[in-house]
């Protein structure tokens, strides 16, 4: 897949692709019914599948002090895109010059003169331009009048209810991550590099590889079966592991992150990029009077998690 950053100065071969268009925080179902029909379009004008999104996502623009709530960072989300079979990735730019635009100015400017779009598909609520006045039905007709076609994909429900990532979001604050992969199609992943820690947990027996969580919606804090997958490298690979996400209450933590203790692993992954997915929940986070108690735990959430992760 190839990510395409400078949407000002487009190399000609980037033109001309069949594009869903959208946020796609968490790549749900719902999102990949729009990468569906943005597909099916594609393989209609024999044109490349493309994917057009923002970064900085547009709510961290407009409100740059709210609380973290993106399921994934760029990086995670262009992984999953590429899982989908997307061929463009366009990370429009979101600044105040795009904000600015009228919806008939985005539609001409952005789709049609810099991307060269030749088909476009959205979501039924999707919305765009200055003030979110654009509707999907405008984009249609913006279309018909540009030259470039325009699919509107119907809303994607469960039995629960509809799928969005306001209610995945909250499926994961509550602890059931099961519940938020229905929605998703996927586990949930927690994706970027592994940095150095305080290596307290190789000290205790279990070395873990520490990721940060900083700009993401926070997953109920506490102790998960997880799964890893290791891209590249030496160690590339799928490994099941139990994974510690929150803020070490037992060493007076402050800043929420991510502790992975990988089975059966040894090896060095400073520096590398990894995922880990949530499986299961299995506790909160626990103060414990010393050392031992904490260790003793640590063993029945290991053992726990490799139980429930052969059965998956």
């Amino acid at each position: 897949m190839r990510i395409i950053r400078d949407t000002l100065y487009l190399d000609p071969a980037d033109r001309g692709a069949a594009a869903a268009i959208g946020n796609f925080d968490g790549v749900h179902l719902g999102h990949r019914a729009v990468i569906d029909a943005a597909r099916d379009a594609a393989a209609r004008r024999n044109a490349p599948l493309g994917l057009m999104t923002f970064e900085p996502h547009p709510r961290q623009f407009f409100a740059p002090d709210a609380p973290p709530f993106r399921l994934m960072n760029a990086e995670g989300r262009a992984n999953e895109l590429a899982k989908q079979g997307v061929e463009k990735l366009y990370e429009v730019p979101f600044n105040a010059a795009l904000v600015a635009l009228t919806p008939q100015d985005f539609a001409q400017t952005i789709i049609h003169d810099r991307l060269g779009l030749a088909h476009v598909v959205v979501g039924a609520d999707f919305c765009f331009g200055r003030d979110r006045a654009g509707s999907a039905a405008d984009l249609e007709r913006f279309g018909a009048e540009m030259g470039f076609g325009v699919t509107i994909a119907p809303m994607v429900k469960l039995e629960a209810g509809r799928v969005s990532s306001t209610a995945i979001r909250a499926a994961l604050t509550d602890g059931r991550p099961r519940d938020a992969a229905a929605m998703l199609g996927h586990w949930h992943r927690i994706v970027g590099e592994v940095m150095r820690g305080d290596q307290r947990g190789r000290e205790l027996g279990y070395p873990t590889a520490n990721m940060s969580i900083v700009g993401l919606h926070p997953p109920a804090f506490g102790v998960y079966a997880v799964r890893i997958d290791i891209a590249d490298g030496p160690h590339k690979g799928r490994y099941d592991g139990a994974a510690s996400i929150g803020v070490r209450p037992m060493f007076n933590g402050e800043v929420p992150n991510c502790e992975t203790f990988i089975f059966d692993f040894k090896g060095d992954l400073y520096g590398q990029h990894i995922s880990v997915a949530l499986v299961d929940y299995l506790r909160p986070e626990m103060t414990f009077d010393g050392l031992p108690g904490l260790i003793a735990q640590m063993d029945a959430d290991c053992a726990r998690a490799k139980e429930i992760l052969s059965h998956v």
